[in-house]
Formats: structure tokens, sequence, C-alpha cells
């Protein structure tokens, strides 16, 4: 009886797990990658309609995967993937793309973020104002860095001044430049979006604003961890690389070769 329970017992796990990929490989980005023009570069390289992106933020995304209801990830939030790989030892993480975080807003620059001394600097100066800052707000890796530069700056914006946009990045982007506001933003999304929004670059350059993509996954599913290995190390690295050379995406460096990026804290350089 106990041979035929077990039978019974791993017939029933292994119908578990089929049925997870009877339809395509889900894969939960940042909506940063998907508004930059990434995935619709880099996906149809892969098998035809093999692949289904989610944009959510990376928050969000790596508590897909840790519930089954992703199979790979694209992050770009260090502080909450390093909590991720501590509770799920059994993952696995590779550094794909980096590029860094700008902090854009209106021509006129009330707040004279343009003469800010670093981003910390350029985030005190907004808090000190009168205007406006439009947040994420959706524990997205944008929003992670955020919150980061307020506290080492230990100044926010007043209640009436910090405005959440519970958006990606994108759509944030278009609220903060019709309403004359501030935001922070990945350099990929505002290169995409630059034409068709009212706003500038006003800092940038700080190493605090440095921006890591990396790809998650876990081995033992074995569709999700062929993607993902096409993504981080096999053909899809370079139709990636082909990409950005061809310009066809901006805004996005590729992870340098013989640089470790199996670590959220790695930097390229």
């Amino acid at each position: 009886m106990t041979r035929r329970v077990g039978a019974a017992l791993l017939a029933l796990l292994c119908a578990a797990a089929c049925s997870r990929h009877d339809g395509p490989i889900i894969l939960a980005t940042t909506s940063s990658v998907g508004n930059s023009g990434l995935l619709d570069a880099v996906l149809p390289a892969y098998a035809s309609g093999t692949v289904r992106p989610v944009l959510v933020g990376s928050g969000r995304a790596l508590d897909m995967l840790a519930g089954s209801s992703a199979d790979v990830v694209i992050s770009h939030a260090p502080a909450r993937e390093t909590a991720a790989l501590a509770a799920h030892p059994d993952w696995s993480y590779r550094k794909i793309l980096y590029n860094d975080f700008i902090i854009a807003g209106p021509a006129e620059d009330p707040a004279r973020v343009r003469d800010a001394k670093g981003a910390v600097d350029a985030m005190m100066r907004i808090a000190r104002s009168s205007a406006i800052f439009l947040s994420r707000g959706d524990e997205s890796g944008t929003h992670e860095r955020e919150r980061a530069l307020w506290a080492t700056a230990a100044a926010t914006p007043g209640d009436s001044r910090l405005v959440i946009a519970g958006a990606g990045m994108g759509q944030t982007l278009r609220i903060a430049s019709s309403s004359g506001a501030y935001t922070l933003t990945d350099r990929g999304t505002f290169q995409a979006l630059k034409g068709s929004i009212d706003l500038v670059v006003l800092h940038e350059g700080d190493p605090r604003l440095l921006n890591t993509y990396a790809v998650v996954w876990r081995p033992a599913n074995r569709p999700g961890a062929r993607f993902a290995g096409w993504l981080a190390d096999g053909a899809g690295r370079e139709v990636i690389a082909a990409a950005l050379r061809d310009r066809r995406v901006t805004g996005f460096t590729t992870w340098p070769g013989g640089i470790d990026g199996t670590t959220p804290s790695a930097r390229p350089r």
C-alpha cells in the first residue's frame, strides 16, 4: 500500500508541475524593461510565442516567482533580491544589464536640482522646495532606490508634495510631465519616452544611481531555466547586445564579461 500511495503522490506532483507549463513561460519583469522596448527587440528571437511578459514592480515580480506564478524574473531591486535569495537558496541569479537612474523634472527646475552636488543633495533640494515629487510607490526597484535616497538625505517633501503614482515607469513619467513634477527614473525608459514628455534630465552620474538588472529563476523549473540561461549566457545575450549596437534599444549596457554578476551587490566595474 505504501508503494501505491507513493506512486500516486509522485504522479500527482508530476501532474501539478507539468500543468504549470502547459502555456507559455511567464516572465515577470520590471516595467522599466518593458517600457524601454527591450522585450520587443529580444523576445521574438526566442521560440515564438513561448514567453509571456508580465510587467510589475520588482518586488511583486520576486513574490510571483516565490509563489510559482512566474517562471523567470527580471529585477532591479538589489535589497529585495538579497532578501529573496536568502529565503530561497535554491534560486539562481545573474546580472545581465545595467544603466543608471536619473532625476528628471521640468526645465524650469524650481528646486535648482541642476546645481546639486550629488543625488542626495538633489533630493534634499526637492524636499526643501515647494515642488512636487512623483513617486512610483509600487515596491519597484525604482521605488526602493528613491526610498534609500530619502533616507540618506534625512528629508522628504511634505505629504501634499510627495505624490504616489502607483504606476509603472512609463505612466509615472507621463504623469510627472503633465503635472510639472520631479521624479526618479531609469535611463532606458526616459530615453524611450523623451520625445513625448515635457521633462529634462536634471541630475545624473552619481555612483549612488547605478541601476543593475538581473535574471532570477528556479533551476528545477526546466522551461524557465532554459530561457533564463538563454538570456544570461546563451544566444539571448548576443541578441540583447545586437539590439543595443543597432540602437533599436537605448539606455542600457550589457553586463561585462569577466565581471562577477552572481550576487545582488555586484557592480560592473
